[in-house]
């Protein structure tokens, strides 16, 4: 570890550099390699990598394929992601920290606190003026809490400029940032006009269908073309093409369900589904970590809710033969119904359910079973059917099956499969598609396209006959609209079986190399969220200004309190399918040097220096769990 004096030069340099970097307005347009990036400023907000003379030549379109999915043509780094059958799940161990990392994470947030009420009590007295939306005034009380506000006012902002970074152009392998500065403090921000391209590790982009060139593209284009911008209704009222019948069946036949439904937004589909599912007299079992979304349609559900530890089967199991045996509040009646909900892959955490223990209290108990994928759903398992696929377990004795097309889809909305009935009744009781609009053409085709290029597609068969319900099973050419023209590496799934290989490869080379370099990582190697904990907030802003920083500049995204605990304040990487072996080195190296500053390099356990992993990284992506 360096001395303390090493240590506050170096995250004094990185905070000048990171303020100076956003008004550097000098650099000149360059084209990007396979491993290495260049900063790029304008004066207007278009991608400037390429010439504003753009002739559409063939050069200048592999050079943007390439910045929006990078080339990799070496078998090697590929890698299947599955459970191997006939073994014990494993469930990753939290490392904690030394505890002085601890106690000076807790010394920082009192003393930030203490300043700040500090702040508050002189402020409202010499300078009420500026605290007058926090005030009772002239009979209104204040329409913003004070206590709710005193983190957002005292504490965030300080490292505001940390959050809703202002992008432009495709989310994809790199990304194009516009530039700001803020003269008060972090209050407010002008943009200067100029822009940066950076390396993307922080979109939800895992397969990397987010492109604005492609086969996908291209029958996205032509759905403009035909059916307009928008249906301009609800499904129950002008607003249902036969492009959403044929996505709800594409969908069902994805995840090897009878049937589904799909919503315009991802949220609003647990949000709005689960008050459909469990009412008054209903017992609702969710994990602790489970996203906000389901927390709030369990509380619109009005169901009796309990919680048990996260991913804890042994925890579920002791919280059902209490309820069970209870039953309902004061009458001790039965329980109407009992659904458990849990998430495929969590994503603040990184872990997969320990689906096949479920399955097992499934079975004895006899509840039912409500899976969100939507971080799952295209990057786990090895046809990327999510976690079902994964653990090799039949999707249809999970009773509901939830998903989004953000993640894997490149895509916007939501979906629920189950059994016929259930989605019947669903169209009826979920508001999400009984009052909200349906999903826009365009985005049902980029929707379609991009899950038919994962399934591959065959030709349909002559007679419903003939039909066969085969999981994981292709794409039927008649569920595709008779327009679209995918091309064949598209049609043949070869191309989705690739990407669905490198995103594995990915994932485990970033999460195992961090590890072998001593960083604290949660959850399973095969997850394409990988956490790195940073524990104290003033590491994580620092870390992510000093990678944007960096002659390579590589955006992350950092996540703290309320998001998290107190201490357990992270750098969270999205890694993605478009992201070649040269982009997780740049990643690995960028840690690697700016931990050394920060100190963050506490897991115990063997080392690997940083040439060695990225020399082995084959190796060590196939190597077993210890």
């Amino acid at each position: 570890m360096r001395s303390a004096q090493s240590y506050l030069i170096a995250l004094s340099e990185a905070d000048a550099r990171a303020r100076g970097h956003d008004s550097s307005s000098t650099s000149t347009p360059t084209t990007f390699s396979s491993s290495s990036y260049a900063t790029t400023t304008s004066s207007s907000y278009q991608d400037t990598v390429l010439p504003d003379s753009y002739d559409n030549s063939d050069e200048q379109l592999v050079s943007a394929n390439h910045l929006q999915f990078g080339f990799c043509a070496n078998e090697n780094f590929r890698f299947t992601s599955a459970h191997e059958p006939g073994t014990t799940f494993k469930q990753p161990t939290d490392q904690d920290p030394p505890y002085y990392i601890l106690l000076t994470t807790y010394l920082s947030y009192l003393l930030l606190i203490c300043i700040g009420h500090l702040r508050d009590f002189l402020g409202k007295r010499f300078f009420p003026a500026f605290y007058r939306h926090l005030l009772p005034l002239d009979g209104f009380a204040p329409l913003l809490s004070d206590f709710d506000s005193f983190y957002t006012r005292r504490l965030q902002k300080r490292i505001n400029d940390c959050f809703f970074s202002p992008v432009t152009g495709v989310p994809g392998r790199t990304i194009t940032l516009l530039d700001r500065q803020s003269e008060d403090h972090n209050n407010t921000f002008y943009l200067t006009g100029t822009t940066t391209r950076a390396l993307n590790i922080s979109s939800y982009n895992y397969l990397g269908f987010a492109q604005a060139q492609g086969g996908c593209a291209d029958a996205v284009e032509e759905c403009l073309h035909r059916y307009g911008l928008s249906t301009c209704g609800a499904r129950f009222e002008g607003g249902s093409s036969e492009l959403h019948l044929a996505a709800e069946a594409l969908v069902a036949r994805f995840v090897g369900q009878e049937d589904a439904i799909i919503s315009s937004m991802g949220f609003a589909t647990n949000s709005t589904i689960i008050p459909a599912l469990v009412s008054k007299g209903c017992l609702l079992i969710s994990d602790e970590l489970n996203h906000a979304s389901i927390r709030v349609g369990t509380r619109l559900s009005g169901a009796n809710v309990r919680m048990f530890k996260h991913n804890n089967v042994e925890s579920l199991e002791s919280l059902l033969k209490e309820v069970i045996s209870q039953g309902q509040p004061k009458t001790h009646r039965p329980w109407k119904k009992i659904l458990i909900i849990v998430e495929g892959l969590y994503s603040m955490e990184g872990t997969l359910v320990n689906l096949p223990g479920i399955m097992k209290l499934k079975d004895k108990y006899k509840f039912y079973l409500y899976v969100d994928e939507a971080h799952s759903i295209g990057a786990i398992g090895p046809n990327g059917r999510g976690v079902t696929d994964y653990f090799g377990v039949n999707p249809r004795e999970v009773d509901i099956l939830m998903g989004t097309f953000t993640k894997s889809f490149g895509a916007a909305g939501g979906y629920v499969a189950g059994s016929k009935a259930l989605i019947d009744r669903l169209r009826l009781r979920g508001h999400g598609t009984t009052y909200a609009e349906s999903i826009t053409p365009p985005v049902l085709v980029q929707i379609v396209a991009s899950m038919a290029s994962i399934m591959g597609v065959s030709p349909s068969p002559a007679s419903p006959s003939e039909v066969v319900d085969q999981h994981p099973g292709p794409a039927y050419s008649a569920q595709l609209p008779a327009w679209m023209d995918l091309p064949p590496s598209l049609r043949d799934g070869s191309e989705g079986r690739a990407r669905l290989r490198r995103l594995a490869f990915n994932a485990r080379y970033l999460s195992r190399g961090l590890a072998k370099l001593g960083f604290i990582t949660y959850g399973h190697t095969d997850s394409p969220i990988v956490p790195l904990l940073m524990f104290n907030l003033g590491k994580m802003c620092v870390f992510r200004r000093m990678m944007r920083a960096r002659k390579t500049p590589v955006v992350v995204v950092v996540v703290a309190y309320p998001a998290t605990s107190l201490t357990t304040a992270r750098v969270r990487f999205c890694v993605s399918a478009s992201h070649t072996k040269d982009d997780i080195d740049t990643v690995l190296r960028g840690c690697d040097e700016i931990g050394d500053v920060l100190d963050l390099k506490h897991l115990p356990g063997e080392r690997w220096p940083l040439q060695q992993i990225m020399d082995n990284a084959a190796e060590l992506v196939n190597m077993e769990d210890d």
